[in-house]
């Protein structure tokens, strides 16, 4: 459940439905499995698994929510063969070359014949909507999957007007800062992992780990133009993460202070756990995002058509 990456949105409206009502709409999208001859699906699962019934989760106003999506897995190479097998018997049978609108009927009907039997992929993002701070927040590695959940959930309730949060400072220039004239602001503290990019097509990018960021090297590739795209961090005694040009939030990792608040659950437990970590998290969470927009700048003010 404890979120390893952050894309945070902004909502321009609250979404003014009670979690009764939106878990009504919600079921509505339910994830079901693929039938036989379904390539994929996406719906809505139980955040807490087996061990919950319900297709969200609230706790102190917060609102936990868990998309599914599964695949059929048809390896292109496995098609590819049936299908010159089946080419290659037509032209013999035939003596006549298979056209290119044949062949695309044919590789149709293979895979419909393979589909049965192909593998599934499945896999969940996760997110939280926050009524008290107004924001969305994706635990997604790209913004695709976060805009795949946002837009099932806009059709599960018919409307969500969201943004990407936004600094008034470009991220890249607050970042290059950081490693050319100063460290950021307390409680946040450069680690030492980042990566710097050349602003030309094709140019250099070096990555750098177990390295003081604050040093004359980085320094002389900034001077020669290069700008910071990625930066790890600390934030307080709280949660560790890297910051990305796109003001994305990866590998977050709670420190042993937070994660030591579990050790009086009882874990024997499964629903009273499963809230106490989510308290924990979200509660990290809004003090960590205001401060995060606040050390790059603040927050852009945007309007959502």
């Amino acid at each position: 459940m404890w979120f390893k990456n952050l894309i945070v949105y902004r909502l321009s409206n609250p979404i003014d439905l009670s979690a009764d009502e939106l878990e009504t709409r919600l079921e509505e999208f339910a994830y079901r499995p693929c039938t036989s001859q379904e390539k994929s699906k996406y719906g809505w699962s139980k955040p807490m698994g087996k061990h919950g019934e319900s297709l969200l989760h609230v706790t102190d106003g917060n609102i936990l929510l868990c998309a599914k999506k599964e695949d059929k897995m048809l390896p292109a190479s496995v098609v590819k063969e049936a299908l010159d097998e089946k080419i290659e018997q037509i032209e013999a049978d035939t003596a006549r070359p298979v056209k290119k609108k044949e062949k695309d009927a044919l590789k149709e009907e293979i895979e419909h014949q393979l589909l049965p039997r192909a593998f599934s992929r499945l896999g969940t993002t996760r997110a939280y909507i926050s009524p008290k701070m107004g924001l969305i927040i994706v635990d997604a590695s790209s913004h695709n999957k976060a805009e795949d959940l946002l837009a099932l959930l806009r059709k599960s309730i018919g409307s969500l007007a969201v943004l990407p949060v936004q600094s008034k400072a470009a991220v890249e220039q607050t970042m290059t800062d950081w490693l050319q004239n100063e460290t950021p602001t307390h409680p946040f503290e450069l680690l030492e992992e980042a990566e710097l990019k050349s602003p030309l097509d094709g140019g250099p990018i070096i990555r750098c780990k177990n390295q003081d960021l604050i040093c004359n090297e980085l320094k002389a590739h900034i001077e020669n133009g290069m700008f910071a795209v990625k930066v790890a961090m600390q934030y307080a005694e709280s949660l560790t993460f890297v910051l990305n040009e796109d003001l994305t939030v990866k590998r977050v990792k709670f420190t042993d202070v937070v994660m030591e608040q579990k050790e009086d659950q009882d874990k024997d437990d499964k629903a009273a756990c499963f809230d106490a970590d989510f308290a924990i998290m979200t509660g990290e969470f809004e003090q960590f995002i205001p401060a995060l927009l606040d050390v790059l700048g603040g927050e852009e003010q945007t309007i959502s058509e």
